[in-house]
């Protein structure tokens, strides 16, 4: 926390005097650091750099991390950053604009909106961080992307329960069950379930906003079972009154997703999976704006019958959507994780080992 926000605010002259002597004190006590690590490094020349140098000096001064993949990471980041620059002769206004871009980003940024979670959607980044990282054997429940709208504060709810306080949306019944690969259902996964209102806004997208609605959090039973009330999906567009949606216009997108339900499953020994579900034949279904769409996790819903709707004690006007998701392990998903990733290193013809299922460089 700035030293400036622990000063009461009725004690101006006060809190003037001593917030600059606490951080003209953190200077010079940050200075004296930089001083004395300069002191135990050995830095390499930096001089008449050009176009041509720049990238392996760059890539020489950060090769005294002690950290071997931070290092490695940093080494491919210049090295992309810096081709990128030189293959598309980036000007400084547009190099200018970029960085101005994410200071944007940056400022709209709130606790419930996160701007830079946006962007990497958009970009397709996070759909493939996820696929890198949790890749899923064939038959289990393929993930999907986070989002921006996921919550901490999301009530436990029983079985049966409603997690919608909107009149306004159609009655949608879910009923689930979580098994893993061999058929067996798990008992105790904590599943966080969320989605927009009738409206196409999440909770925390008003203003006036006092508690947690929409969304939830159940636990699967003994026989791998959950089933709540919600409302029927819509599709809704990604907030586009920021730096993320201007870029989306002058690229000529659209900012929309189409109708699903998040989904956030996770216990201990299994893969967590974030995923979600997708309601088929909605119009942006083959388009969505953050690349979230698979076609496992389409799925219909139905209206309900009536026996099934006195079972579960709903309207017989509501909808029904029933779907079996299948977990896998941590340690089956380690092993295709690691083989994947060698399989990849090496059609690059990349001299690297994996350690703590990362890859760095092979320097035995």
């Amino acid at each position: 926390m700035p030293v400036s926000r622990l000063i009461r605010p009725n004690s101006v002259s006060t809190s003037y005097t001593t917030t600059t002597s606490a951080i003209r004190l953190c200077q010079i006590t940050s200075q004296k650091k930089c001083n004395m690590a300069a002191d135990k490094v050995s830095v390499p020349e930096l001089l008449d750099l050009t176009i041509d140098n720049i990238t392996p000096n760059a890539i020489k001064i950060n090769s005294q991390c002690k950290d071997r993949r931070l290092r490695y990471v940093m080494e491919r980041l210049v090295t992309h950053l810096h081709d990128f620059a030189r293959e598309t002769r980036i000007s400084t206004d547009e190099w200018m604009a970029g960085l101005n871009f994410l200071v944007q980003c940056g400022q709209i940024s709130s606790d419930v909106r996160h701007e830079f979670i946006l962007l990497s959607d958009i970009l397709g980044l996070s759909l493939l961080v996820d696929s890198i990282n949790h890749p899923k054997p064939q038959n289990t429940t393929e993930g999907s992307v986070l989002g921006p709208f996921h919550t901490h504060d999301a009530p436990t709810l029983e079985n049966g329960a409603n997690m919608s306080s909107d009149p306004q949306g159609e009655p949608l019944l879910c009923i689930c069950t979580v098994k893993d690969t061999k058929g067996k259902p798990i008992e105790g996964v904590k599943i966080d379930i969320w989605e927009t209102d009738s409206t196409g806004h999440y909770d925390v997208q008003h203003s006036d906003r006092n508690e947690p609605t929409e969304r939830c959090v159940m636990v699967s039973d003994a026989t791998g079972d959950f089933w709540f009330k919600c409302i029927l999906p819509v599709s809704y567009p990604i907030p586009h009154d920021g730096p993320v949606g201007k870029l989306l216009l002058k690229l000529g997108r659209h900012p929309w997703r189409p109708a699903h339900l998040h989904f956030m499953m996770e216990k201990p020994g299994c893969d967590h999976l974030i995923t979600a579900l997708y309601m088929r034949g909605d119009p942006y279904e083959t388009s969505d704006a953050v690349f979230g769409v698979k076609k496992s996790l389409i799925v219909e819903p139905q209206k309900i019958d009536s026996a099934t709707a006195k079972k579960y004690g709903v309207p017989e006007n509501s909808w029904v959507l029933k779907h079996d998701f299948v977990l896998t392990t941590d340690q089956e998903t380690a092993n295709l994780r690691d083989r994947l990733a060698k399989e990849a290193l090496e059609k690059q013809g990349l001299n690297l080992k994996l350690v703590d299922h990362l890859p760095v460089p092979d320097l035995d």
